[in-house]
């Protein structure tokens, strides 16, 4: 699942304009610096990516069964999805 992991990381760096190396697992997508509109391309951005369905509702982002807290709990999120498709 590195590869995953990799490509995510690199889809949030793309959105907030920063070096993939820059970002851990603990920085919320506010301590990276995305926004709200920012979070939702970048989700769409890999929904794209892995051709799967993430259960995120940006006006509701709390009630989500996706935990977007920091970018490890959507890498985690993601890879739990992509392995369930798989």
């Amino acid at each position: 699942m590195t590869d995953v992991r990799d490509r995510i990381i690199q889809i949030i760096a793309d959105q907030a304009m920063l070096d993939p190396a820059e970002l851990k697992p603990d920085m919320s997508p506010q301590d990276i610096g995305i926004d709200s509109m920012g979070l939702v391309e970048s989700i769409f951005a890999i929904e794209e990516e892995f051709d799967i369905s993430v259960p995120f509702n940006a006006n509701e982002p709390e009630s989500s069964d996706f935990d977007v807290s920091t970018l490890g709990s959507i890498i985690n999120a993601v890879e739990k999805l992509v392995a369930e498709k798989a």
